[in-house]
């Protein structure tokens, strides 16, 4: 079988991993904060980013978070609601892992992911350590998608040209810039994007 691409670099968050926000939403209605603030304040440039190229544990995170939060309610609520955010129990989607565990019978698939340290164990606690042929996390190579170096990691660890990947990811900024590079681009909303993009797959 001949394929138009030699790698398909998959984002995790937003594509694989999904989180269960209702805890944290109902800690912040019971605080009188507007729904999604936590998530606001944890991804506020000055507090995920040096999360994200590995400067700060993701403890050290949490602790940014929560100083955050300090200032709209007391700290106990606040230390709650960052550790409720931090902690929240996720899933993978099952059928996209399908999907890619089927092209890995025909091409190397690297998940590129902005990440915290804590990524490692996360792919732990869900059984996949070894499913990804390499993983390239932002907080262990030092640089955040939309970061060109990001991409042409990637596309070194699966040793191809970045002409030759296939690139999703649930951000268009994060697409646009693979695309830049030479890159297949799928912007994920949905399952049924990437079944289109990897239709040639039996």
């Amino acid at each position: 079988m001949t394929l138009p691409f030699a790698a398909v670099l998959c984002d995790f968050d937003g594509v694989i991993r999904f989180y269960d926000t209702a805890e944290t939403a109902r800690l912040e209605r019971a605080a009188g904060l507007p729904e999604g603030i936590t998530s606001e304040i944890a991804f506020a440039r000055e507090r995920d980013l040096p999360a994200l190229l590995g400067k700060i544990t993701t403890e050290q995170w949490v602790e940014s978070i929560v100083t955050g939060l300090s200032e709209l309610v007391p700290e106990e609520q606040a230390r709650r609601l960052g550790e409720e955010f931090a902690s929240a129990e996720f899933r993978v989607d099952e059928d996209v892992l399908g999907l890619l565990r089927r092209v890995q019978a025909h091409v190397p698939v690297v998940l590129v992911t902005n990440a915290t340290l804590s990524l490692e164990a996360d792919l732990a606690s869900l059984g996949l350590t070894h499913f990804a042929d390499d993983v390239v996390s932002s907080a262990r190579v030092g640089v955040v998608k939309p970061d060109r170096r990001i991409y042409e990691i990637a596309a070194e660890r699966a040793g191809v040209a970045p002409r030759q990947c296939l690139f999703v990811d649930d951000r268009r900024e994060n697409v646009e810039a693979a695309e830049a590079l030479g890159m297949t681009g799928v912007l994920y909303g949905g399952i049924a994007d990437l079944e289109k993009a990897l239709d040639m797959i039996s």
